[in-house]
Protein backbone atom coordinates (compact mmCIF):
# COMPACT_ATOMS: atom_id res chain seq x y z
CA UNK A 1 0.00 0.00 0.00
CA UNK A 2 1.41 3.46 -0.68
CA UNK A 3 2.31 5.27 2.19
CA UNK A 4 0.61 9.00 2.78
CA UNK A 5 3.31 11.36 4.29
CA UNK A 6 2.14 14.93 5.74
CA UNK A 7 3.87 17.48 4.26
CA UNK A 8 5.41 20.17 6.90
CA UNK A 9 2.97 18.38 8.87
CA UNK A 10 -0.22 19.20 6.70
CA UNK A 11 0.23 22.68 5.82
CA UNK A 12 -3.04 23.04 3.70
CA UNK A 13 -4.82 21.88 6.94
CA UNK A 14 -2.80 23.89 9.69
CA UNK A 15 -0.11 26.14 10.14
CA UNK A 16 3.03 24.36 8.68
CA UNK A 17 5.61 23.09 10.99
CA UNK A 18 3.61 23.96 13.82
CA UNK A 19 3.26 22.22 16.96
CA UNK A 20 -0.43 21.98 17.14
CA UNK A 21 -0.72 20.96 13.92
CA UNK A 22 1.77 18.30 14.27
CA UNK A 23 -0.54 16.90 16.81
CA UNK A 24 -3.96 17.03 14.53
CA UNK A 25 -1.39 15.26 12.09
CA UNK A 26 -0.24 12.51 14.34
CA UNK A 27 -3.90 11.78 14.41
CA UNK A 28 -4.80 10.95 11.32
CA UNK A 29 -4.36 7.31 9.74
CA UNK A 30 -1.24 7.88 7.88
CA UNK A 31 2.35 6.76 7.53
CA UNK A 32 4.49 9.50 8.22
CA UNK A 33 5.34 13.49 8.33
CA UNK A 34 7.44 15.58 6.78
CA UNK A 35 9.61 18.78 8.25
CA UNK A 36 12.56 21.03 7.75
CA UNK A 37 15.21 22.11 10.25
CA UNK A 38 17.66 24.77 10.76
CA UNK A 39 20.54 25.79 12.97
CA UNK A 40 20.40 28.90 14.68
CA UNK A 41 23.49 30.39 16.55
CA UNK A 42 22.27 30.02 19.62
CA UNK A 43 23.03 26.52 18.86
CA UNK A 44 18.90 25.52 19.02
CA UNK A 45 17.59 23.03 16.36
CA UNK A 46 14.74 24.49 15.19
CA UNK A 47 11.85 23.13 12.56
CA UNK A 48 11.10 25.71 10.05
CA UNK A 49 10.46 26.06 6.24
CA UNK A 50 12.40 29.05 5.26
CA UNK A 51 15.52 30.08 6.12
CA UNK A 52 14.05 33.69 7.11
CA UNK A 53 10.95 34.39 9.25
CA UNK A 54 8.93 36.98 6.78
CA UNK A 55 6.85 34.35 5.10
CA UNK A 56 5.74 31.45 8.14
CA UNK A 57 5.86 33.74 11.15
CA UNK A 58 5.65 37.54 12.43
CA UNK A 59 9.24 38.11 12.38
CA UNK A 60 11.76 39.80 10.45
CA UNK A 61 15.28 38.18 9.27
CA UNK A 62 17.18 34.66 9.36
CA UNK A 63 16.56 32.10 11.17
CA UNK A 64 20.29 31.40 11.83
CA UNK A 65 20.31 34.73 13.86
CA UNK A 66 17.43 33.73 16.19
CA UNK A 67 18.46 33.66 19.93
CA UNK A 68 16.55 31.72 22.28
CA UNK A 69 14.31 33.99 23.26
CA UNK A 70 13.98 35.61 20.15
CA UNK A 71 12.63 32.01 19.32
CA UNK A 72 10.61 32.00 22.28
CA UNK A 73 9.29 35.41 21.31
CA UNK A 74 8.68 34.52 17.71
CA UNK A 75 5.09 33.61 16.61
CA UNK A 76 3.78 31.74 13.53
CA UNK A 77 1.52 33.18 11.38
CA UNK A 78 -2.04 31.60 11.27
CA UNK A 79 -1.65 30.06 14.75
CA UNK A 80 -2.78 30.92 18.05
CA UNK A 81 0.43 32.36 19.46
CA UNK A 82 2.51 29.30 18.67
CA UNK A 83 6.41 29.73 18.77
CA UNK A 84 8.43 28.27 16.40
CA UNK A 85 9.31 24.60 17.60
CA UNK A 86 12.24 22.68 18.34
CA UNK A 87 13.23 19.59 17.14
CA UNK A 88 12.98 17.52 20.22
CA UNK A 89 9.37 18.94 20.69
CA UNK A 90 8.53 17.83 17.44
CA UNK A 91 9.83 14.43 17.99
CA UNK A 92 7.98 14.02 21.67
CA UNK A 93 4.57 14.43 19.53
CA UNK A 94 5.47 11.41 17.13
CA UNK A 95 7.35 9.07 19.15
CA UNK A 96 4.63 7.22 20.60
CA UNK A 97 3.04 6.88 17.32
CA UNK A 98 5.66 4.82 15.22
CA UNK A 99 4.83 7.02 11.78
CA UNK A 100 7.64 7.86 9.67
CA UNK A 101 9.65 10.86 10.25
CA UNK A 102 11.17 12.51 7.11
CA UNK A 103 13.09 15.30 8.77
CA UNK A 104 14.85 17.63 5.53
CA UNK A 105 17.75 18.97 6.40
CA UNK A 106 17.79 22.82 5.11
CA UNK A 107 20.44 25.49 4.15
CA UNK A 108 21.12 28.84 5.09
CA UNK A 109 19.57 31.92 3.36
CA UNK A 110 23.04 32.21 1.25
CA UNK A 111 22.55 28.22 0.54
CA UNK A 112 25.36 27.30 2.48
CA UNK A 113 25.04 24.43 4.45
CA UNK A 114 24.90 24.93 7.98
CA UNK A 115 27.85 23.40 10.19
CA UNK A 116 26.95 21.42 12.41
CA UNK A 117 23.23 20.92 11.30
CA UNK A 118 23.60 17.01 10.93
CA UNK A 119 25.65 16.00 13.88
CA UNK A 120 23.11 18.53 15.83
CA UNK A 121 20.21 16.43 14.63
CA UNK A 122 21.80 13.02 14.45
CA UNK A 123 22.53 13.63 18.14
CA UNK A 124 18.99 14.64 19.16
CA UNK A 125 17.43 11.65 17.29
CA UNK A 126 19.94 8.96 18.95
CA UNK A 127 19.55 10.93 22.27
CA UNK A 128 15.55 9.93 22.03
CA UNK A 129 15.97 6.27 20.13
CA UNK A 130 14.37 7.15 16.95
CA UNK A 131 17.17 5.97 14.59
CA UNK A 132 14.79 3.85 13.17
CA UNK A 133 11.76 6.07 12.97
CA UNK A 134 13.68 9.00 11.30
CA UNK A 135 14.16 9.56 7.57
CA UNK A 136 16.90 12.17 6.99
CA UNK A 137 16.57 14.40 3.43
CA UNK A 138 17.83 16.74 1.51
CA UNK A 139 18.00 18.22 -2.10
CA UNK A 140 21.91 18.22 -2.54
CA UNK A 141 25.15 15.88 -2.49
CA UNK A 142 26.94 17.31 0.58
CA UNK A 143 23.54 16.84 2.47
CA UNK A 144 23.35 13.01 1.90
CA UNK A 145 27.21 12.80 2.06
CA UNK A 146 27.12 14.49 5.42
CA UNK A 147 24.47 12.21 6.49
CA UNK A 148 26.14 8.74 5.42
CA UNK A 149 29.27 9.79 6.48
CA UNK A 150 27.87 10.80 10.28
CA UNK A 151 25.00 8.31 10.65
CA UNK A 152 25.12 5.01 8.01
CA UNK A 153 23.08 3.28 9.53
CA UNK A 154 19.95 5.63 9.34
CA UNK A 155 17.99 5.67 6.02
CA UNK A 156 18.18 8.19 3.60
CA UNK A 157 15.91 10.00 0.98
CA UNK A 158 16.68 12.23 -1.74
CA UNK A 159 13.70 15.20 -3.14
CA UNK A 160 14.96 15.99 -7.27
CA UNK A 161 13.07 18.66 -8.83
CA UNK A 162 13.58 20.44 -12.38
CA UNK A 163 15.83 23.00 -10.76
CA UNK A 164 18.07 20.72 -8.36
CA UNK A 165 18.44 18.22 -11.41
CA UNK A 166 19.78 20.95 -13.42
CA UNK A 167 22.09 21.65 -10.67
CA UNK A 168 23.40 18.36 -10.24
CA UNK A 169 24.10 18.20 -14.23
CA UNK A 170 20.72 16.52 -15.51
CA UNK A 171 18.56 14.36 -14.86
CA UNK A 172 20.37 10.82 -15.64
CA UNK A 173 23.62 12.38 -13.42
CA UNK A 174 21.35 13.01 -10.55
CA UNK A 175 19.35 9.46 -10.82
CA UNK A 176 23.25 8.07 -10.73
CA UNK A 177 24.09 9.92 -7.58
CA UNK A 178 20.84 9.13 -5.65
CA UNK A 179 20.71 5.60 -7.15
CA UNK A 180 23.86 5.04 -4.75
CA UNK A 181 23.36 7.51 -1.89
CA UNK A 182 19.56 7.80 -1.03
CA UNK A 183 17.17 4.58 0.23
CA UNK A 184 14.17 6.40 -1.18
CA UNK A 185 14.51 9.18 -4.15
CA UNK A 186 10.91 11.58 -3.69
CA UNK A 187 10.30 13.55 -6.98
CA UNK A 188 8.60 16.98 -7.95
CA UNK A 189 4.65 15.51 -8.91
CA UNK A 190 5.59 16.99 -12.82
CA UNK A 191 9.02 15.82 -13.43
CA UNK A 192 8.22 12.11 -12.14
CA UNK A 193 5.35 12.04 -14.60
CA UNK A 194 7.29 13.65 -16.91
CA UNK A 195 10.12 11.46 -16.95
CA UNK A 196 8.64 8.26 -15.54
CA UNK A 197 10.34 5.81 -17.94
CA UNK A 198 13.74 7.53 -17.22
CA UNK A 199 13.63 7.76 -13.67
CA UNK A 200 12.14 3.96 -13.40
CA UNK A 201 15.02 3.08 -15.43
CA UNK A 202 16.98 3.72 -12.94
CA UNK A 203 15.44 3.59 -9.60
CA UNK A 204 13.22 1.18 -8.80
CA UNK A 205 9.31 2.44 -7.68
CA UNK A 206 9.13 0.87 -4.56
CA UNK A 207 12.30 3.31 -3.84
CA UNK A 208 9.96 6.21 -5.11
CA UNK A 209 7.76 8.93 -3.68
CA UNK A 210 6.13 11.66 -5.42
CA UNK A 211 5.62 15.71 -3.81
CA UNK A 212 2.96 17.17 -3.71
CA UNK A 213 -0.34 16.16 -5.23
CA UNK A 214 -3.02 17.66 -3.23
CA UNK A 215 -6.31 17.45 -5.17
CA UNK A 216 -8.63 14.17 -5.00
CA UNK A 217 -7.78 13.34 -8.89
CA UNK A 218 -3.95 14.18 -8.48
CA UNK A 219 -4.01 11.88 -4.93
CA UNK A 220 -5.89 9.23 -6.95
CA UNK A 221 -3.55 8.90 -9.62
CA UNK A 222 -0.38 8.70 -7.64
CA UNK A 223 -2.09 5.84 -5.26
CA UNK A 224 -2.72 3.56 -8.52
CA UNK A 225 0.82 3.94 -9.35
CA UNK A 226 3.30 1.30 -8.03
CA UNK A 227 5.30 3.94 -5.65
CA UNK A 228 6.46 3.88 -2.01
CA UNK A 229 5.33 6.83 -0.87
CA UNK A 230 3.07 9.99 -1.41
CA UNK A 231 3.86 13.44 0.64
CA UNK A 232 1.30 16.02 0.43
CA UNK A 233 -0.31 19.22 2.35
CA UNK A 234 -4.14 17.43 2.25
CA UNK A 235 -3.21 13.90 4.15
CA UNK A 236 -6.78 14.32 4.71
CA UNK A 237 -7.94 13.87 1.12
CA UNK A 238 -5.70 10.97 1.19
Amino acid sequence: MTRIIGHRGARNLWPENSLSGFCKTAELNIAGVEFDLHLTNAGEVVVLHDPTLERTTHGIGDVAELSKQARKNTILRESMDEHIPLFEEVLEIFKPTGMELHVELKNRVNGDLYDGLTDAAVQIIRAQGMEDQCILTGFTRQVLQQVKDIAPEMRRLASLNTFSATILGGLQEALDYFDSHADILAVEKALLAHSWDAITDRIAPERLGVWVPNTEPELEFWKNTPIRQITTDRPDLA
